[in-house]
C-alpha cells in the first residue's frame, strides 16, 4: 500500500489531467474552461486528491452544479475511497491571500442538525446514495431527522428587494411562529435562478435560530419521490408517511416534479402527510417554477390545499436589486470588482440571480486563471461567452443608461415629469428601442420610463419611427445608438 500511495503522490498533476479527460467528455467547451481549466492540483494525501480553487465562491458553483461529476471521476482514479480536498485562495480587502482548506467528502454547508425523535427508522441505500428513509427496526430508538438546511442561504445572505419583499416579509414572520400564521402552507412560485430555494432554506434556518428543539426537514420533491418508492419496495410505505408527520416544519423543492409522469401513489401519500401537519399546526413550505393555478398532473384536492394559506410569486430583480446581490455575494467572499464591471453585469444579465452569480464567478475565474485584472472588457467577453441566452437581453435600464450617455441626460431626467425639449427626444427613443428590445408591453414600458401610459409609449414609437424614416440626423442617432445596444 505504501507503494501506491508514494506513486500517486509523485503523480498527482497525472490523475488530474486523467480526471479532465473525462471531464471534457461531460461538459461543453465553455463551461469546461470557465470552471476546470482554472483549477490547480497541488498534491495527494493517501487517497485525498487536493486542488486549488480562484475562491470560495467558485467552489459553492462546483458544488452546485458539478459534485456528481467530480466524484465519479475521483473515485474511478483513486479508487471507492478517493476524496477531493479544496484548497480556496482568496483576495481579501485588506490584505493579500487567504487559503482555507474546505474537505469535499463532508460536504460542510450541510450542517444544522435535528434533536433526535423517536421513530422506526433507520438509513438504507439505494445505488449510490443513502436515503434517510422510514424502515422498521424492532422497537423504537432515537434517531436524528437530518435538516438538509444549506448554512449559506440564510437571511442575512438574502438580499430584499420589490422582487422579493412580501415573501421574505411572510418567511421572516413563518419562522419566529411556525405553523402558527395564517401562511401555511407557504407556497413560493418563480421562474428558476430567482431565489425560491434560498428563501426556503432561509425560513428553515431561522426557525432552527430561533426554536432549536423544533425539527426542520427540507426536501427536494425528486427526492421524495424516490425515497417513497424504496419504502414501497421494502413494504414500509406507512413508517415513510410516519417518518415525514412527524416533523415540525416541512419544506419541499420544486413540488410541481410530483404532478409529473405516473406519481399517482407518491402524491396520496404526500396528501397523508400535507393533512396531518397542517391539523397538527405544524409549518409547510412549497416551492414551485408555476403557481398553484398552473400546476398540471395533481388531484384538485391537493391544488386547492396549496391555495390554504399564502401564495407568493418572486418576480425578477430589478437594477438596483442585482446591484445588491452582486455587492453582497462579492462582499461576503472578502473580494473586490471595479464598480463599472459590477454596473456593466447588472445592466446586461436581467434574466435571473443565478446566471449573474454565475456571470460574476466566470469573470473572477478567468482573470485568475490567465492572471488578468477584472475589468469591463472581460466582462464583456465572458457575458458573451459564458451567458449567451442573456447577452442577447436588453433591459430597460441598459437602453436608458445608453440613450442617456449618448445624449448627456440623466436616467433620473428621462424619467422625470419634465417635458424640457433635451429630454423629450431621449425619453422617446428610450421607449423606441424598449418596444424593440424587450418583451414588454407598451404599459409596462411607459411604466419604466417615468409612469407613461401606453399611449404615449405608442406615439413616442411612432414618432421616432417616422423621424428616422425621414430626418437624417435622427438615422444617425438610431443607427449609433443601436450599435451600442449590440457591444
Amino acid at each position: 500500500m505504501g507503494s501506491e500511495v508514494a506513486k500517486i503522490t509523485k503523480d498527482f498533476k497525472k490523475v488530474w489531467e486523467n480526471c479532465l479527460t473525462i471531464i471534457r467528455d461531460n461538459v461543453d467547451g465553455q463551461n469546461f474552461q470557465t470552471w476546470f481549466l482554472p483549477i490547480v492540483p497541488v498534491g495527494i494525501e493517501k487517497t485525498t486528491l487536493i486542488l486549488q480553487l480562484p475562491s470560495h465562491m467558485f467552489y459553492e458553483w462546483l458544488e452546485e452544479h458539478y459534485i456528481n461529476l467530480l466524484k465519479t471521476v475521483i473515485k474511478k482514479e483513486l479508487g471507492s475511497f478517493g476524496k477531493l480536498q479544496y484548497r480556496v485562495v482568496m483576495e481579501k480587502k485588506s490584505s493579500g491571500i487567504d487559503s482555507q482548506t474546505i474537505n469535499l467528502s463532508s460536504n460542510p454547508r450541510h450542517t444544522i442538525s435535528n434533536p433526535p425523535i423517536s421513530i422506526p427508522i433507520e438509513m438504507y441505500k439505494t445505488g449510490n446514495k443513502e436515503l434517510p428513509t422510514p424502515f422498521v427496526v424492532p422497537g423504537i430508538k432515537k434517531h436524528k431527522i437530518p435538516s438538509n438546511l444549506v448554512e449559506t442561504y440564510n437571511f442575512d445572505n438574502y438580499v430584499e428587494g420589490e422582487c422579493n419583499r412580501m415573501a421574505r416579509t411572510a418567511g421572516w414572520a413563518i419562522a419566529k411562529d411556525p405553523g402558527g400564521t395564517s401562511f401555511n402552507p407557504f407556497f413560493i412560485y418563480s421562474d428558476v435562478g430567482l431565489g425560491k430555494t434560498h428563501l426556503a432554506h432561509a425560513i428553515g434556518l431561522q426557525t432552527k435560530a430561533n426554536f432549536p428543539n423544533k425539527t426542520v426537514s427540507y426536501i427536494n420533491a425528486d427526492t421524495f419521490y424516490q425515497q417513497y418508492l424504496e419504502a414501497c419496495k421494502t413494504g414500509n410505505r406507512n413508517d415513510f408517511i410516519l417518518y415525514y408527520q412527524s416533523i415540525d416544519v416541512l419544506i419541499i423543492d420544486d413540488v410541481e416534479h410530483l404532478g409529473t409522469g405516473n406519481k399517482v401513489s407518491t402524491q396520496e401519500a404526500f396528501f397523508h402527510v400535507f393533512n396531518h401537519l397542517h391539523l397538527q399546526k405544524k409549518q409547510i413550505i412549497i416551492t414551485s417554477d408555476k403557481s398553484p393555478v398552473d400546476i398540471t398532473g395533481f388531484e384538485a384536492r391537493m391544488l386547492s390545499r396549496f391555495k390554504w394559506g399564502l401564495t407568493v410569486e418572486l418576480t425578477i430583480p430589478d437594477f438596483d436589486t442585482r446591484i445588491k446581490i452582486l455587492n453582497k455575494k462579492l462582499e461576503s467572499n472578502g473580494i473586490t470588482f471595479p464598480e463599472e464591471v459590477i454596473t456593466y453585469l447588472a445592466l446586461r444579465i436581467t434574466s435571473n440571480t443565478r446566471e449573474l452569480e454565475g456571470a460574476m464567478i466566470a469573470i473572477l475565474a478567468q482573470a485568475s486563471l490567465n492572471h488578468k485584472p477584472v475589468t469591463v472588457e472581460l466582462a464583456k467577453e465572458m457575458v458573451d461567452k459564458y451567458v449567451k441566452s442573456t447577452a442577447k437581453e436588453i433591459s430597460v435600464e441598459f437602453i436608458q443608461k445608453i440613450v442617456g450617455e449618448y445624449f448627456n441626460v440623466s436616467t433620473e431626467k428621462i424619467n422625470a415629469n419634465k417635458r424640457d425639449r433635451e429630454v423629450v427626444q431621449p425619453r422617446q427613443i428610450c421607449m423606441f428601442f424598449a418596444k424593440k428590445y424587450t418583451k414588454l408591453p407598451l404599459a409596462a414600458i411607459g411604466s419604466h420610463c417615468g409612469g407613461r401610459d401606453h399611449a404615449t409609449v405608442l406615439h413616442a414609437c411612432r414618432t421616432i419611427s417616422n423621424l428616422y424614416e425621414t430626418d437624417k440626423k435622427m438615422k444617425i442617432y438610431i443607427d449609433e445608438i443601436d450599435k451600442k445596444m449590440k457591444i
